[in-house]
């Protein structure tokens, strides 16, 4: 029954978030006129039937912030229900997407995107200029987790332990070659680059979402399949083997599935951090680590907490815009130290 409580309460206060996103910002626009705008425009048939008085609500509705709350409910629940499932395969509630390195290697293409594709850039129409930074980090991300893949792969066996030093090496690299690449870069490629690596969704449109959809929709239709496995090798692996789970298996679906899901979310939004730590530990301590439950309410909780840190992050100094990792650390970094103080007591105790 509790679980069941997590996971209705974790959607109540997703909703809630997403009625902000919409409704809060430079234009205010309540929840009410928010049904009427909808109902008229359906009614309508479309937005070139509407009353004067409504079509630039619904303009705003449309055109910025409903793809802007979609993108930040894909991405937030991405990086949570990553989190969860890399702290289950680890079995240690500090593991983290960023982990494998995924978010590294997305920010190094990214950056060469940036500082190295003007000759392309140059080339394009401005429709596809825009969509080169997000699918560059893409490719970036799935990149390295695929050399990361081959890296931890020993006779048919995908080693936890080499995959995670692996990741902390290639992430180590990845990170070498951006800070190459900002030093070469000038001042508005700087600027660009900054923003995109502090995160915002600024610039999230109905592409954006288009193209992030079938990765994050992807892991979530496996996370049920995730979880009898997830919580089998909390037991260990050997133990989880026994019991007839297909440990390999687990490992190359769970990993293949966070890697594209995480270049995902940050091709879309940028580097976002915390929000794959907290929210998975948060719902853990709220209904237990039976990954059943856990999974689902990690990905309603983590889209919900992305979108509260957005509405901060367009309000706190408005009419300017926080770049949304800045909330997100403010808030995530106390948490982390607090964790981390919680098990060291443990540990002592």
């Amino acid at each position: 029954m509790t679980r069941s409580l997590g996971v209705i309460g974790a959607a109540a206060l997703l909703a809630v978030a997403a009625a902000a996103s919409l409704a809060i910002g430079p234009v205010q626009i309540g929840p009410q006129r928010i049904i009427e705008v909808a109902a008229a425009a359906y009614q309508a048939g479309g937005r070139a039937g509407l009353p004067p008085d409504m079509i630039r609500d619904a303009a705003i509705l449309a055109d910025i912030r409903a793809p802007r709350t979609l993108v930040g409910a894909m991405v937030g629940a991405a990086m949570a229900l990553a989190g969860a499932v890399m702290q289950g395969m680890f079995r240690n509630p500090l593991a983290d997407p960023g982990l494998v390195g995924v978010s590294s290697g997305a920010a190094l293409a990214a950056v060469c995107w940036i500082v190295l594709g003007e000759g392309v850039i140059a080339h394009l129409s401005p429709g596809a200029a825009a969509l080169g930074l997000p699918i560059a980090a893409f490719f970036g991300g799935l990149l390295t987790t695929l050399l990361l893949a081959r890296i931890a792969m020993r006779d048919g066996r995908t080693e936890i332990a080499v995959m995670l030093l692996a990741g902390v090496a290639l992430g180590a690299l990845a990170s070498a070659g951006t800070g190459l690449l900002v030093f070469m870069a000038r001042d508005d490629q700087l600027r660009t680059f900054l923003f995109w690596t502090l995160g915002s969704l600024g610039g999230a449109t109905w592409t954006k979402a288009w193209l992030a959809a079938p990765f994050v929709l992807a892991l979530i239709a496996a996370a049920p399949f995730l979880a009898r496995g997830l919580d089998a090798v909390a037991l260990g692996e050997r133990a989880a083997f026994h019991a007839g789970t297909d440990v390999e298996r687990l490992k190359r679906v769970a990993v293949i599935g966070v890697a594209a899901a995480t270049a995902a979310a940050v091709a879309s939004a940028g580097a976002i951090g915390f929000v794959g730590l907290a929210a998975p530990h948060l719902v853990r301590l709220a209904i237990g680590p039976a990954h059943r439950a856990l999974l689902p309410a990690s990905a309603l909780l983590g889209a919900a907490l992305l979108l509260l840190s957005d509405v901060a992050a367009r309000t706190v100094a408005a009419p300017a815009e926080l770049p949304i990792g800045v909330v997100t650390a403010a808030f995530g970094a106390p948490f982390f130290l607090w964790l981390l103080m919680r098990r060291r007591g443990r540990m002592v105790g």
